[in-house]
């Protein structure tokens, strides 16, 4: 990446006027962004890839027509985003995800043996604005914050977990995993440095597997589910 014709590193302050140049080899032109799953002309639902961002979704979509963001995919978690065709279905889902009528559910693989086949844990977490992280914690700092998980397969070193959210908080999943030692696999923000090089694991391991979408309002009442596996 430059900007204004000079190499820039991870962090930059852009100003207004500045030319930002993004660079890209052949191999990662061809690559798949995401893939449609289902669309209508109120909601468009994707399968998204791993270090592909939802805005660079968002923006490939809104080139198409009308559209609307609902949700968010950190830029290494891959798998279903639904976004909204018009301003009225994009106000009901907005409603169905605050009113829990979209439930989400995720695989991740992570490193550790959890002690229960299924556990509902409950925590709080800060955000650290400065560090862009965020922090977990018992001592009742931040907002509340309750993750499932159900062990789906054992496979040695690692386990393959359904991972509900109740609260969908930024890094939940990976933050809330990695405060009960289960980090997730390929985590380089809250995983286990070691592990990763150690196992090879060149990219993060979770999956937004499962996507229900129940809102009267648009007619809908749908399971869409991601064929990628872990």
């Amino acid at each position: 990446m430059k900007v204004n014709g000079v190499k820039v590193g991870t962090d930059c302050t852009l100003r207004p006027s500045d030319e930002v140049a993004y660079y890209m080899t052949p191999a990662e032109e061809g690559k798949v962004a995401f893939t449609v799953l289902y669309e209508d002309a109120n909601i468009c639902v994707v399968d998204k890839e791993s270090g592909v961002s939802s805005e660079a979704v968002f923006a490939a979509l809104s080139e198409r027509g009308e559209t609307y963001f609902i949700h968010r995919l950190d830029r290494n978690t891959e798998g279903l985003m639904i976004f909204g065709h018009t301003m009225s279905a994009n106000e009901v889902l907005l409603s169905c995800f605050k009113t829990h009528s979209v439930q989400k559910v995720y695989y991740a693989l992570v490193f550790g043996m959890p002690p229960k086949e299924h556990s509902v844990e409950h925590a709080f977490l800060e955000k650290d604005a400065r560090a862009s992280r965020v922090r977990v914690n018992t001592k009742g700092r931040g907002v509340p914050i309750e993750t499932e998980y159900e062990i789906l397969e054992r496979r040695g070193e690692t386990t393959l977990l359904k991972v509900t959210l109740h609260t969908g908080r930024t890094h939940q999943i990976r933050a809330h995993l990695a405060f009960l030692g289960m980090p997730v696999v390929g985590d380089e923000k809250y995983g286990d440095h070691a592990r990763n090089r150690a196992y090879g694991a060149a990219r993060q391991r979770l999956l937004a597997k499962q996507l229900t979408v129940s809102c009267p309002a648009l007619g809908l009442s749908e399971t869409f589910v991601s064929p990628k596996k872990l």
